[in-house]
């Protein structure tokens, strides 16, 4: 549905997005994170058509962004982190603008905008001022004019700022039911909404990819991901020693006690294999009691901080001189790179 082949965008010295390719499928929703400057809005943007790439191709269902602009337009709705609202207008005055701009036919206006405000839960709020409403209830009124038209991909970064935990779900909701008919990317800070409602998670550092496959299966790139925290009534060596003889441990590592005569360590294996019953034998075997044990499992969160870690770019073996050792400074960058 969605593919973007090398895309590049520079400005001046400073790489925004750095031959940068990934796919998206027909229904699909795709989970885009990044830390901030990564380059996530920059993309999103190109996609779109707001903005030129200085390099590589963007396609969406097979048509090309840059050469036919204005059929890409029509397939993609588009909520910016900064929903592009009118303060003076009310909310059914705003849908049947945008419903307009859109070229919604008009036998078909009223029912969409209706069935629009339905979803996304502001039909209240219709005939009231747009700049009277709430932080999260102009996020909605962004999020009906993405949907506009029921166009067949939906673009929304960070769709849920400024919403209570109620409407968290309830957009999460919406959004999964979108995804049947609509392929969505999904552009979030929130590792558990990522989690919820994506089928791929894409990451990106420094315009570059460094992640995509889906959520479940990350921790699987990252090696020691799974394993347990255990205390255990003893003396550290004996411990240690009987540890170190179950292969499936990769890392042991010591952590502080409060309580003499105890040891606590955190035990590192493969994210799909279980050693609990191995460690249990085993300090059976050396008279060390096991007081305390909890798997562990590496969350989404220490994925996304591990992988954008720059000790993890060095072991990619990243070559440090494609990374600019200077950026632009703010007076030189365009106001679309603030946006980052």
């Amino acid at each position: 549905m969605i593919e973007v082949k090398n895309l590049v965008k520079r400005y001046g010295d400073h790489i925004a997005v750095d031959h940068l390719s990934f796919t998206v499928e027909q229904g699909q929703i795709l989970g885009f994170l990044g830390p901030n400057g990564a380059g996530k809005s920059t993309t999103m943007n190109i996609i779109t058509g707001y903005m030129s790439a200085t390099d590589g191709t963007v396609t969406v269902n097979g048509l090309d962004v840059y050469e036919e602009p204005e059929e890409v337009k029509k397939m993609i709705g588009y909520l910016p982190e900064i929903p592009p609202l009118y303060p003076d207008m009310t909310v059914l005055e705003y849908l049947n603008f945008v419903a307009e701009i859109k070229k919604v036919k008009k036998s078909e206006r009223k029912e969409m905008i209706s069935d629009i405000m339905e979803a996304t839960k502001i039909t209240d709020m219709s005939n009231r001022l747009i700049k009277h409403l709430s932080k999260g209830y102009k996020q909605r009124v962004g999020l009906a004019q993405a949907i506009m038209g029921y166009p067949e991909v939906i673009i929304l970064d960070e769709p849920t700022v400024g919403l209570d935990p109620k409407q968290i779900i309830e957009i999460r909701e919406l959004i999964k039911e979108l995804s049947k008919n609509h392929t969505i990317i999904l552009s979030s800070h929130i590792m558990q909404e990522v989690s919820a409602v994506c089928d791929q998670v894409l990451i990106i550092d420094k315009g570059r990819l460094i992640l995509q496959d889906k959520p479940e299966n990350l921790s699987n790139h990252l090696g020691s991901t799974g394993g347990l925290k255990i205390s255990v009534k003893g003396e550290t060596e004996p411990v240690l020693e009987a540890l170190k003889k179950i292969d499936r441990i990769n890392d042991i590592r010591e952590n502080h006690s409060y309580e003499e005569g105890v040891v606590n360590l955190t035990l590192h294996c493969n994210a799909n294999e279980d050693i609990r019953e191995e460690v249990f034998y085993s300090m059976v075997e050396a008279k060390t009691p096991i007081l305390e044990m909890q798997s562990i499992r590496m969350s989404l969160e220490d994925i996304f901080l591990k992988v954008t870690n720059e000790e993890i770019l060095e072991e990619d073996s990243i070559d440090e001189e494609e990374i600019p050792e200077t950026i632009a400074s703010e007076e030189e960058v365009d106001e679309d790179v603030r946006d980052l």
